[in-house]
């Protein structure tokens, strides 16, 4: 009988790309079925994330429940990999002594040796930062759908103010550009459209081609672009000061790049920026944009806001509002300032009062939430192609997919044969986090052309 894998993932898409990546790991060496009960399971992993305040509360408290799980069973492995392994090191089994395994994102590819070492009772812990060799030791990856994600580079070398991530990922690694190829043509012989290529900074890719050239990040999606199956491409996320004009010319110049982008500028205050040590001002992210935007009309825009950083006053917030206006994006992943232990804006002084930071970001969801909706209003009546990747949770007779503008459309059909198949539909009335559309054609149908 197979042994079951629980895997727990907090936080980014990187973790979920590493979180997949570890179930092809043990399923490969110990033939592990993933489960999604825990109470079954005879390994456990937590795959963690440091970004947000009180994340090391939330893996401890987890740790707590997990504990009972062992003392039904203490032939059960327990591991805790990502950021706040990586932050924490052996102090996370000082807290909690039932954790066999502390594993940090750049040595995830270790797990088969650690699980076996944990089945001797043996409890390690490597958080270590060895480049880019993770990637060498993974088998071919397993997807089950038409969409998946492949990591590009690890790492990040910005060193902004507020963030943890050089810390607990280590300094920006690209991986070599055949690598990343390859596992993009295991993915779309598996059936796999659309590639959502991944990085911390995934637009300061440099990556050594076979010829021993360099590569960026504009060369690996006109390749990408040219493999069999693949239809769509999107990367996350990206930085300012590392938008070339060679990807600027890729919206120009790739239709399989969707029409969609997310840039965090993070604050619209130059002040604030300045002191987030961002690297650029308000008017340089404006320009970069409106280049954007010239090469690819009506592309739409998302970006990260930190609301309340130390400092940020009234006016620097109202900077902050203006440049959303501005810009008009259609989308934010907006939270207020939480202090990072160990980064250098944790010993700056912050004595902005929390209702204030928290009205501020409501002002600011508020009127990105308007703003998308107005878009989708827009959209009635347009005919949107979508990737169809299943059923809709909420209603069995209707399928959904996705757009370029990543809108999660609804429609009634009952042909199964539809998922994985790219669709053109009418969007017929627009809500605050989806559309409904009616079916137009398919491909399916005999006279769809999809370039």
């Amino acid at each position: 009988m197979a042994k079951k894998l629980f895997i727990q993932t907090h936080g980014c898409q990187m973790n979920e790309y590493d979180s997949s990546r570890m179930a092809d790991l043990l399923g490969e060496s110990h033939e592990m079925e993933l489960t999604d009960n825990a109470d079954e399971a005879d390994v456990l992993l937590l795959n963690t994330c440091s970004i947000r305040e009180k994340a090391q509360d939330k893996v401890y408290h987890q740790l707590g429940r997990w504990k009972k799980l062992k003392q039904k069973n203490p032939n059960l492995v327990i591991g805790v990999g990502g950021c706040v392994a990586s932050q924490e090191g052996d102090a996370i089994r000082k807290r909690a002594k039932h954790v066999d395994m502390i594993f940090g994102p750049q040595t995830l590819h270790k797990l088969p040796d650690m699980v076996n070492a944990a089945g001797k009772h043996i409890p390690i812990t490597d958080v270590t930062f060895p480049e880019i060799e993770k990637f060498d030791h993974l088998p071919a990856p397993r997807v089950e759908g038409s969409e998946a994600f492949v990591s590009i580079m690890e790492g990040c070398s910005k060193y902004c103010t507020f963030c943890v991530v050089p810390y607990t990922r280590g300094e920006e690694v690209s991986r070599p550009f055949d690598s990343i190829l390859v596992e993009v043509a295991q993915l779309a012989e598996q059936g796999v459209r659309e590639i959502h290529l991944l990085g911390q900074n995934v637009n300061a890719y440099r990556g050594e081609t076979a010829e021993g050239d360099e590569a960026d990040l504009a060369d690996i999606i006109h390749a990408v672009a040219q493999m069999d199956g693949v239809e769509r491409i999107r990367f996350t996320t990206s930085h300012p000061v590392e938008f070339t004009d060679s990807l600027i010319e890729a919206f120009r110049t790739e239709p399989k790049l969707v029409s969609h982008l997310h840039l965090p500028v993070q604050s619209g205050a130059d002040k604030i920026l300045s002191a987030m040590k961002r690297g650029h001002d308000r008017q340089y992210y404006i320009d970069k944009i409106n280049r954007i935007k010239e090469a690819r009309p009506g592309i739409s825009l998302s970006s990260d806001f930190i609301i309340g950083f130390p400092g940020e006053t009234n006016e620097d917030f109202i900077d902050t509002m203006n440049l959303i206006q501005e810009i008009g994006f259609d989308h934010s992943f907006s939270f207020v300032y939480s202090q990072r232990p160990g980064t250098p804006a944790s010993n700056l002084e912050d004595d902005t009062p929390d209702d204030v930071k928290k009205e501020r970001l409501s002002i600011l969801q508020r009127r990105i939430s308007q703003q998308a909706y107005d878009i989708s209003l827009a959209m009635v009546g347009d005919v949107q192609r979508i990737l169809v990747s299943g059923y809709s949770p909420r209603d069995p007779g209707q399928l959904q997919g996705r757009t370029e503008n990543n809108r999660i459309v609804n429609f009634r059909a009952f042909d199964p044969q539809l998922i994985g198949k790219f669709a053109d539909v009418v969007i017929t009335d627009a809500y605050p986090n989806s559309l409904l559309g009616e079916l137009v054609s398919s491909e399916l149908d005999t006279d769809f052309v999809l370039q």
